[in-house]
């Protein structure tokens, strides 16, 4: 018999594709059908995987942009505040720059994810998932896309594997719906860490049933989604599910909207239901959790997706996940017609369109804070320390770019006893790693990664008057802070989710260290006017937390 689940799930995945509007590919190459049966070849799904994450690299979903534009557009936030107006118009800008189909809107493009639902009339003749991973290891290669993927040589040595090889491929066989026209169909995802390290599964019992309980346990959750990721969300709260396996992918699927087609209660029976009353409920939480977006504001939260299941007895499988700012998704299929995509959106211009909002004059824009870095850094902390925390400031000099694995490799220096480059106290750090370098270009796309993960290198750093002033995203622990605080830091915070725009702001860039770290090489990179918020201050002032 079977898997009630598995067909209630794939009728819910059939009818987004029902729902979407594709395009058909130009290619030379075709399946074709005989007795009942569509036998594709090789070169179409590489076709498909080529042109799947080229289109996520550079494009998005009209819904997605909509929902950016409606956060400039509502009448209620004529007075919202500058910070979310800015970041969120940054964001727009970005994916303007984006389409122009040489810098990806996001540095890191993410962990290839392939889901395959290959009808029983389909037939390839060759290994499918070979096929779609090196075409996905192709596609990254091609188009200076970034390989972000790390395999280890021994339990703590790691390396970039130089291809961001391994993908993850899921390929299901289904009942196709029709004999006649039997179809593969493909849902794309570019999955970055930022929303990776933001999903979050939680064991939990039937007591959480209750609605008092279960708004406390959202409201503590979200509330420790921090900005760590690239605000705002689209957020999916998964509830039920006969084992953690399968409540994770239900969620993974939910955050890419594959699955909004699903009932609502009493709409008909289902093992999977939506439900419409907790998805307005979290927006508010969302947007009242007192964190903001990114640099202390209300975006926070851009949509939401609860879905609840059946369950074990004695179990309440319960998971939260994000897709961040940078919302790559796409579908595909195959049938007797050729290849289709989905439609993306191909001029994101109409939608930074923003009527009534009140934005700062361009007097007030003026006066913006502009930050020389090419001085002693103990000045550039002086000039630091008369501003306030959530200031926006435009920057201009050099900075170095560095990451996980070069921080790794000074903490183990200074473990030794050993002194540090003289570049670690010289120059801002700027946690980022970019995307491959277009032709005729500076830079390839270069957005910061998550601050939190250097935290444990604080006391280590900061003692020694190196990493003064670091830039990144999202908030920090109380680790860095205190450091701040004890020996003059500054933790400073740029746009996540604009790593096109940001690239515009470099104007050199030269790699000083580590060729063999790929990507998270250190960089030095001179900027004219990069925007930045200071977040942690040396007073010990947090944006994110509780003034000392």
């Amino acid at each position: 018999m079977a898997d009630s689940l598995h067909l209630d799930l794939y009728s819910l995945i059939h009818k987004s594709f029902e729902k979407t509007s594709f395009r058909k590919c130009e290619t030379t190459i075709f399946p074709r059908m005989e007795n009942e049966r569509l036998f594709i070849p090789s070169e179409l799904l590489q076709k498909a995987v080529d042109e799947a994450f080229y289109d996520t690299a550079f494009y998005f979903r009209d819904g997605h942009l909509s929902l950016l534009k409606d956060q400039l557009s509502d009448n209620e936030k004529i007075d919202c505040d500058y910070n979310d107006c800015f970041v969120i118009k940054s964001i727009l800008n970005n994916a303007i720059i984006a389409k122009e189909e040489k810098m990806p809107s996001c540095q890191d493009t993410g962990t290839a994810i392939i889901y395959g639902w290959k009808d029983e009339g389909v037939y390839t003749g060759i290994n499918d998932h070979e096929v779609l991973e090196n075409a996905a290891a192709a596609a990254y290669a091609k188009y200076g896309l970034r390989f972000s993927q790390v395999s280890a040589r021994s339990f703590f040595d790691e390396f970039n594997t130089g291809n961001n090889l391994p993908a993850q491929i899921h390929i299901e066989a289904v009942s196709g719906k029709s004999r006649s026209n039997p179809a593969y169909r493909f849902l794309f995802v570019a999955k970055g860490g930022g929303s990776t390290n933001k999903t979050s599964y939680f064991s939990s019992t039937p007591a959480m049933l209750q609605e008092e309980a279960f708004e406390r346990f959202l409201e503590e959750k979200i509330q420790a989604l921090g900005t760590a990721g690239c605000p705002p969300y689209r957020l999916a709260i998964v509830a039920g599910g006969s084992s953690p396996e399968q409540n994770l992918q239900i969620l993974k699927l939910a955050t890419t909207e594959i699955l909004d087609n699903s009932p609502n209660f009493g709409e008909k029976d289902s093992l999977i239901y939506r439900d419409r009353y907790w998805e307005e409920r979290i927006m508010e939480i969302g947007r009242k959790c007192g964190l903001g977006a990114q640099f202390g504001g209300t975006s926070f939260i851009l949509d939401v997706r609860v879905l609840r299941m059946s369950r074990h007895a004695a179990s309440l499988p319960l998971s939260i996940g994000i897709s961040c700012v940078a919302h790559r998704n796409i579908l595909a299929i195959i049938d007797k017609d050729g290849l289709r995509m989905e439609k993306l959106v191909s001029d994101p211009k109409s939608f930074l369109e923003n009527k009534g909002i009140n934005l700062k004059t361009q007097n007030e824009k003026k006066s913006t804070p502009h930050i020389n870095l090419d001085r002693p850094i103990k000045e550039v902390c002086n000039d630091l320390s008369s501003l306030s925390v959530g200031s926006l400031i435009l920057i201009s000099g050099k900075l170095i770019v560095a990451r996980d694995m070069a921080h790794l490799k000074w903490y183990n220096l200074l473990s030794q006893g050993k002194d540090l480059p003289d570049y670690v106290r010289n120059h801002p750090i700027y946690y980022a790693g970019p995307a491959g370098t277009p032709p005729n270009k500076i830079i390839g796309s270069l957005g910061p990664t998550t601050a939190q993960r250097m935290d444990p290198y604080a006391e280590g750093l900061l003692s020694n008057s190196y990493s003064l002033i670091s830039l990144a995203k999202g908030n920090r622990t109380h680790l860095w802070r205190d450091a701040c605080k004890k020996y003059g830091g500054f933790f400073l915070g740029t746009i996540g989710g604009a790593a096109a725009l940001l690239a515009q702001y470099v104007s050199s860039n030269e790699l000083v260290d580590y060729p063999e770290l790929g990507m998270e090489a250190v960089r030095l990179i001179s900027v004219r006017d990069f925007p930045a918020f200071i977040i942690i201050d040396d007073k010990g002032n947090d944006l994110f937390g509780v003034k000392s």
